[in-house]
């Protein structure tokens, strides 16, 4: 599916969209490529990805990478900002928990 680009005379407003696969714990998505991981995973539904210590949703609060409420797991790599990098094709994305022990 990466590496193409939807042909101009196939789509009737002329994108030339690229697009992407990632999976979210294990759920496949798909995106556009340029779009930020919270972009993908909003226009999927997904409107909160990480939970607090007290148990609270979290997803994309500033939308501009300063309160850091969008953190997940990106290849291994955790607290990355969703609202600030941009998905990649074949991302593995792990939502975050922040929840105590009961």
């Amino acid at each position: 599916m990466s590496g193409w680009l939807l042909p101009r005379d196939r789509d009737p407003v002329g994108r030339t969209d690229r697009p992407i696969r990632i999976t979210v714990d294990g759920e496949p998505l798909t995106g556009i490529s340029g779009q930020s991981v919270a972009g993908v995973l909003l226009a999927a539904g997904r409107t909160s990805w990480r939970t607090t210590r007290s148990g609270a949703p979290r997803g994309v609060f500033c939308g501009i990478g300063a309160c850091f409420d969008c953190l997940l797991t990106v290849n291994d790599v955790p607290d990355v900002r969703a609202c600030r990098r941009p998905a990649a094709d074949g991302d593995e994305i792990r939502t975050q928990s922040r929840e105590e022990s009961a």
